[in-house]
């Protein structure tokens, strides 16, 4: 452990959370993984969260278990359709049927506990303020809040001083800008996952908000997505 800091990395096994693990990685953090199975309407990520953990060298990879389908209010956790074929100027307006409610808020707080107990005041997470869904929980605003609210409701702030930090790597980053990173980093694309409705196969849609953000974002990089898509 000399010389190694510790950091929380809040993992899905989607494209933008392993570009944000590899980050921390490349900063010289020992990794600990956090998943949270939330009760998302399909168990794929889980498993791509598994690979990439094991692939980027995680110190420990945890799956954290909750059920927001009590709540609903998604397409995510509940029976609602999920958007498919929308153009570029209406994923970029109003907050879409998929966002989850608090989602961000949950993670964050379970990677805090964990971060305190680590004795870790850094946690990463995978969101970013470009290439978005117009998810309220990924603006820059949101993460320095979050921040705040860290330093005030831990013991660790309150006694030790500790300064938490919620670290946004990919915030200002398109998303060609993400895949290249990713690939600089050595992050294998084929583990991840990031389709809202796939296929009974476990093949991307290539048709919903997050396939078609990922599409663009590898077309406007100049490379091929190696993962597979429905036909």
């Amino acid at each position: 452990m000399s010389g190694w800091r510790r950091a929380v990395c809040l993992l899905s096994g989607g494209l933008d959370s392993s570009v944000s693990l590899a980050c921390a990685r490349e900063d010289g953090f020992q990794c600990y993984a956090l998943t949270v199975d939330y009760g998302q309407r399909h168990k794929l990520e889980l498993e791509a969260a598994r690979r990439v953990a094991e692939a980027l060298g995680a110190k420990k990879h945890v799956i954290v278990q909750t059920d927001l389908r009590v709540f609903g209010g998604s397409a995510l956790t509940a029976g609602l359709e999920v958007p498919k074929h929308r153009d570029e100027a209406e994923i970029g307006s109003g907050i879409p049927v998929t966002y989850v409610p608090a989602r961000n808020t949950i993670f964050l707080a379970y990677a805090l506990a964990w971060a305190e107990v680590l004795e870790s005041s850094d946690i990463f997470i995978g969101v970013n303020a470009i290439d978005y869904s117009g998810y309220p929980d990924c603006r820059p605003e949101y993460l320095e809040a979050f921040e705040r609210l860290a330093n005030l409701a831990t013991r660790a702030g309150v006694e030790r001083g500790v300064k938490f930090r919620i670290h946004a790597p990919l915030l200002r980053l398109s998303k060609a800008e993400i895949i290249g990173l990713g690939r600089r980093l050595g992050v294998d694309f084929r583990l991840t996952h990031s389709c809202y409705d796939p296929d009974p196969h476990g093949r991307a849609c290539g048709a919903c908000d997050a396939c078609l953000l990922r599409r663009k974002g590898f077309a406007e990089a100049g490379l091929e997505d190696p993962i597979e898509y429905a036909k």
